[in-house]
């Protein structure tokens, strides 16, 4: 699943090559591509047409441009969700259509056009409406199924003491913690791993036991784990994540623990181990992560 910083990618991607432009026709040749639009294809297309793409935006992994109506004013927003293989591609329209193709956006000006695809059609397409969110930062605009999620670490308006003190209040383990989109977003499980292994912190460590400097560090720690796989293209396992060119990022050749079970710790050597956590996976080092001691239990193949 794509996290921040390969959701980051494509948003700058739409962001140099969609905005300012007016949406001319919408086809759609897969219905769960436009499943969460109560109206289905033809909702989609009619909340589309004739409006201009003016801000393509993020807060975490959710990713959405903001429209312009024929009027002017502000007009929703069009949600997009990537899923497990979505890719939102710029493409010239004389392109062949690619295999899994769903959802097609010609513009006005018959350049490039805009195409979602997505081969396990969990992703999709949604237009919706906005709300103000604004927390005395000024006025801020989301999307409404977003509207519930927490800032991250990137955002400007990111207050790490007041993130740190929201987990410390919390009553869980620290890599939940980590995970839950409501309090700090953007950090998926692939970063969750880096971030800890780099603060030395374990994920079954109880939130309730953090001290604010191990707070901050493991923050710090995704910040920066987020900010180089950013400067790399985001983390690309298979072909399935690209950005809006179809390129694949490199940062997986960069990663500590993640998917590295049994090679060596870059720190001190000791074989990195491989636990189950919730339906997917831990990684990480048994001597520079110590396990907490009411929750020192043999690690799960």
């Amino acid at each position: 699943m794509p996290e921040l910083p390969e959701v980051e990618v494509v948003r700058r991607g739409v962001a140099d090559h969609a905005l300012g432009r007016t949406v001319a026709s919408v086809e759609v040749l897969h219905p769960r591509a436009v499943r969460r639009q109560p109206g289905g294809a033809a909702e989609l297309a009619d909340r589309l047409i004739g409006r201009t793409l003016v801000a393509a935006r993020r807060r975490g992994k959710f990713l959405w441009v903001d429209l312009l109506g024929p009027d002017g004013d502000p007009d929703g927003a069009v949600l997009v969700h990537l899923g497990m293989s979505g890719q939102l591609l710029v493409q010239p329209a004389e392109r062949p259509d690619e295999t899994h193709l769903r959802v097609r956006v010609r513009f006005d000006d018959g350049r490039s056009e805009l195409r979602f695809v997505d081969q396990r059609t969990f992703g999709g397409l949604t237009a919706v409406d906005t709300v103000d969110v604004s927390d005395g930062g000024g006025p801020e605009l989301l999307p409404t199924p977003v509207a519930h999620i927490g800032r991250d670490p990137l955002d400007p308006r990111f207050d790490l003491e007041a993130a740190v003190g929201a987990y410390r209040r919390r009553r869980t383990e620290l890599k939940r913690a980590l995970l839950d989109q409501t309090v700090v977003s953007g950090i998926g499980n692939i970063y969750a791993d880096e971030a800890l292994w780099r603060a030395q912190l374990h994920s079954l460590r109880p939130t309730a036991r953090l001290t604010r400097p191990e707070g901050r560090r493991v923050l710090t720690a995704a910040l920066e784990v987020m900010g180089e796989a950013l400067a790399a293209g985001g983390t690309s396992f298979d072909a399935l994540y690209v950005d809006v060119h179809g390129e694949s990022g490199y940062f997986e050749r960069s990663l500590a623990v993640y998917g590295r079970e049994d090679e060596p710790c870059l720190r001190c050597g000791t074989a990195i181990v491989r636990s189950s956590f919730t339906n997917r996976s831990s990684y990480w080092c048994p001597t520079c992560q110590k396990v907490p001691r009411k929750s020192r239990t043999r690690p799960r193949p």
